[in-house]
């Protein structure tokens, strides 16, 4: 092999204090496993000694405990950035011991490649194969992957030898040219392949291989409950009734779904709509139950960036290759969720919120308006640009002590203007064509918990009496969130004060 093959710890003193360093992988998928590992503890060492070391993290998506846990417990990240979802990080985040900045996931690549966070020194990433000239098969998660490779000034490679070979075929890896001078992307349907199955590095900047031999060791998640089984029927519900008017054409339209419980619930749902013909997914990740869509006939294509599968469902992949690659493309994240495309194919967005408010804007990132739990992620290059534009959350949580439903949103990520529809275990609010007093009367009445629907009734009355299009009492609008942060219990809360 042309490339010198180099332990974990040789390839950690590559990275520097305050080095930008660029990590392969979009969620877990895709993510190193040994070498960020040995740099944490290289900071370690360093900070014992009275040294100063930390880098800043641009990634795909999140990454895992091998990288991320790993990075922050060692005390290593100094600014972060898209998106992450690890506890030990969030805690670093929200008492700004890491400086993230959250980013809408496709625009982070055209970032980089415009040096808005200056130069990017070194890419660390994960394939399956490589060649003397430089080529790679990535692993399970592209991310921005062939930006940071070709942006960086030096690259080390993780070669994870449990990854097939095979897996030759499986990526489109496509890189647009920037403006003023890009042109369109020519993808018209899910299934086009516009880029190749390798991704070219300059060989002159590969300084080294590291082998492992280790899957991603993604959990599965949480099976449907209850909860999040009503609102799986309700999404069904909402897209066979679309059908009908023939509002989705009865061919129905490329899906997208976000991450979590909620998504996954919703996915397997669709497995038994049955008035729902078989649909593609043009998506930012693929979870454990598109595969079982798709060995059921129900998906018929999945263009991603990223198989978020469990450690179970990934050996079923492997084992399978040659049925999935004919169903699954993986794509560069700014590809993957880029408006442009989402807007021509249609797609039809689903996404979940942390809490919406009576008008229907979107708080997706931060606990009570100010701790951040994971980032914006890809919801927002979808929502703004979706045929149609889902939102879906539990009507409360925490036993009933927390309503998702709330006279304003303690944070806004996404706008009432980029709602179309808002669902619940309760049911089904279709905001579009309505002004805002009919977006909540909506709301409350179709989504809204009915220990709550009396209570945001009450806040609109008292709204109402500030006038405007928009209504709201500014001294009572989060009275929600202050009453569950001094008692403990939204249901709790006294209009009858303001």
């Amino acid at each position: 092999m042309r490339f010198p093959i180099l332990s974990p710890e040789e390839a950690a003193e590559f990275v520097k204090n305050g080095d930008n360093v660029g990590f392969s992988g979009f969620t877990a998928a895709g993510t190193p496993k040994v070498v960020p590992v040995a740099i944490a503890k290289k900071a370690e060492r360093l900070h014992s000694e009275g040294k100063p070391f930390k880098i800043n993290v641009f990634t795909g998506a999140s990454t895992s405990d091998l990288c991320d846990g790993e990075l922050v417990r060692a005390d290593a990240i100094d600014k972060r950035t898209p998106y992450q979802s690890h506890g030990d990080l969030r805690k670093g985040i929200n008492t700004h011991k890491v400086h993230y900045f959250d980013l809408h996931l496709s625009e982070l690549a055209q970032k980089i490649r415009y040096g808005f966070y200056g130069d990017l020194d070194v890419a660390i990433i994960e394939v399956a194969d490589i060649k003397d000239d430089g080529s790679v098969i990535l692993g399970t998660g592209v991310g921005n992957t062939p930006t940071f490779t070709n942006c960086a000034k030096k690259v080390i490679i993780e070669l994870n030898e449990k990854l097939p070979k095979n897996l030759e075929g499986i990526h489109d890896i496509y890189v647009p040219l920037d403006p003023p001078v890009r042109s369109e992307i020519p993808i018209f349907k899910a299934s086009d392949r516009i880029g190749s199955p390798w991704l070219k590095i300059d060989p002159e900047k590969i300084v080294g291989i590291v082998k492992t031999s280790k899957l991603d060791d993604i959990k599965p998640f949480t099976e449907p409950d209850e909860v999040t089984k009503h609102i799986s029927a309700n999404v069904c519900d909402f897209l066979i009734s679309e059908i009908h008017k023939g509002i989705i054409p009865a061919t129905f339209l490329p899906i997208q779904s976000g991450v979590g419980n909620v998504a996954n619930a919703v996915l397997y749902g669709l497995a038994d709509a049955k008035e729902i013909p078989a649909f593609e997914m043009y998506t930012e990740v693929i979870q454990d139950a598109v595969l079982d869509l798709m060995k059921k006939g129900r998906c018929k294509f999945g263009s991603t960036c990223s198989l978020t599968i469990s450690e179970h469902m990934e050996e079923e992949f492997m084992n399978n290759l040659d049925f999935y690659k004919e169903k699954v493309c993986l794509r560069p994240a700014e590809i993957s969720n880029n408006p442009e495309v989402v807007r021509r194919l249609g797609v039809i967005t689903m996404n979940t919120a942390l809490e919406a408010d009576i008008f229907g804007n979107i708080n997706s990132t931060h606990v009570t308006g100010t701790k951040m739990m994971n980032g914006i992620g890809g919801s927002g290059d979808f929502t703004r640009n979706a045929y149609i534009s889902i939102f879906s959350c539990p009507s409360v949580t925490k036993g009933g002590k927390i309503s998702n439903i709330v006279p304003m949103v303690s944070h806004v990520d996404h706008s009432e203007h980029s709602v179309d529809i808002l669902i619940t275990d309760q049911g089904i609010a279709d905001l579009r064509g309505k002004d805002p007093i009919q977006r909540a009367e909506e709301i409350i009445n179709n989504c809204a918990s009915p220990d709550y629907k009396e209570l945001l009734r009450d806040y609109l009355k008292i709204a109402g009496e500030t006038g405007g299009q928009t209504p709201h009492s500014l001294e009572a609008s989060l009275s929600f969130h202050e009453e569950f942060l001094s008692t403990g219990d939204m249901r709790n809360v006294d209009f009858s004060k303001f």
